[in-house]
């Protein structure tokens, strides 16, 4: 595999990057946390991106993709990574945005593709419930018909941001007589405002409030919502979460997240020393780098197979498996370089929230915060010990 870009890759990345340095909003450049962002915030990046026409780099041109090569994919990735840009949340743009033109019908594809590549529309995913998150086969939310309606009741949990969500995709049985768990669960488009919709929220060790639970009561849906055919949504659900899959991997963002563990290494001391002439330290420091850039190849060659018309499969599950390995570890050596500085003074008892007085470095903050919400990664998605099993049957054949 080449790795040297062409002059005309050359050209291409000085405009995404004059590109960016322009128009990326300057105060999110050092933004610390999520929890520091509003709401706008969080797609001010991808309004600005949806009036370029490059929101949705990896979506056909036909439905307003970029129509970008592999490298310039991977460019584009490495350039936002170069910023820490808050790139488009995944739930519109690389999970039911691709499931919708796929499968869904002309209609859906109208009403729903624009609003997701202009950022207008915040979307949410409906999938983990209390007892059934890993085992996702098993959940019991039921959408049953009634005339030109499907009426839902149920309750899903994790639900990332459906504070702030206008719609939503759930999963949701029709068929509880069905012969095979998988069977019988169809994938509907639920507006977040319609009656019967509560969210509540699920506070995180780290204080942020990220996740909720969602609870559906006689949710009344028309049934022109249902994308596909009915009790097919696992086929559509496993499509999204090979999307979802192959973006968790991260490896520009972790690249980045790698260069500050460096610089950082080389600011704190230990004995007298930098921390990063430590030999176990160094040592953990380029483990990490020879396995990140392994999956940064991996990741290339998936690349270049959706190029070729071959979408993401099941080697998506080794992307989610070593990027969040990877994530995991790399926001761990990080807490263990800055030490007891991970852990912020907060600045007033009344508000503890507040951070007004933070101990130690800058580089140091939301060390701690970051350490504790990463450990999500190889769980959601799919966890990690069910990627392995995908592996198993899928590459293996065992």
């Amino acid at each position: 595999m080449n790795l040297e870009f062409t002059p005309e890759e050359l050209a291409f990345r000085d405009e995404v990057r004059a590109f960016i340095e322009a128009n990326y909003p300057k105060h999110l450049i050092e933004v610390g946390a999520r929890e520091d962002l509003s709401p706008e915030d969080m797609v001010a990046w991808h309004k600005i991106l949806g009036e370029k026409g490059w929101s949705v780099p990896a979506w056909p041109e036909q439905y307003g993709g970029t129509g970008w090569t592999p490298t310039q994919r991977y460019i584009w990735n490495e350039e936002n990574a170069r910023v820490n840009a808050i790139m488009p949340l995944p739930f519109g743009a690389s999970m039911v945005g691709p499931v919708i033109y796929t499968f869904g019908n002309e209609e859906q594809k109208a009403k729903h593709l624009p609003g997701i590549r202009s950022g207008e529309v915040w979307w949410c995913q409906g999938y983990s419930e209390p007892g059934a998150g890993s085992d996702l086969a098993s959940l019991k939310t039921t959408a049953v018909r009634d005339g030109d309606h499907y009426v839902i009741n149920g309750q899903k949990t994790w639900t990332t941001l459906a504070q702030h969500a206008d719609w939503g995709f759930f999963l949701c049985r029709t068929d509880t007589d069905a012969a095979k768990p998988q069977e019988g669960i169809s994938f509907i488009l639920v507006d977040m405002k319609t009656p019967g919709v509560e969210v509540k929220p699920i506070k995180l060790i780290d204080g942020g409030y990220e996740v909720n639970e969602t609870w559906l009561t006689d949710v009344r849906v028309p049934v022109e919502n249902l994308v596909g055919e009915e009790n097919k949504g696992w086929t559509y659900a496993k499509f999204l979460l090979a999307h979802e899959r192959s973006g968790i991997a991260r490896v520009a963002a972790s690249k980045r997240g790698l260069e500050k563990l460096r610089d950082i290494a080389g600011h704190e001391t230990l004995d007298g020393e930098p921390l990063i002439k430590d030999f176990d330290f160094a040592r953990k420091v380029s483990q990490l780098e020879i396995d990140l850039n392994a999956l940064e190849i991996t990741e290339l060659r998936t690349l270049a197979g959706e190029q070729a018309g071959k979408g993401p499969g099941p080697e998506s599950s080794i992307l989610k498996i070593k990027g969040t390995e990877i994530q995991q570890r790399l926001t761990e050596l990080t807490l263990e370089a800055v030490g007891t500085y991970g852990t912020p003074m907060y600045g007033s008892i009344a508000d503890p929230r507040s951070n007004d007085y933070p101990v130690g470095p800058d580089y140091a903050q939301h060390s701690a915060a970051t350490y504790f919400n990463m450990r999500k990664t190889s769980i959601y998605g799919g966890s990690n010990e069910i990627q392995r099993n995908i592996i198993t049957k899928m590459i293996l054949g065992l």
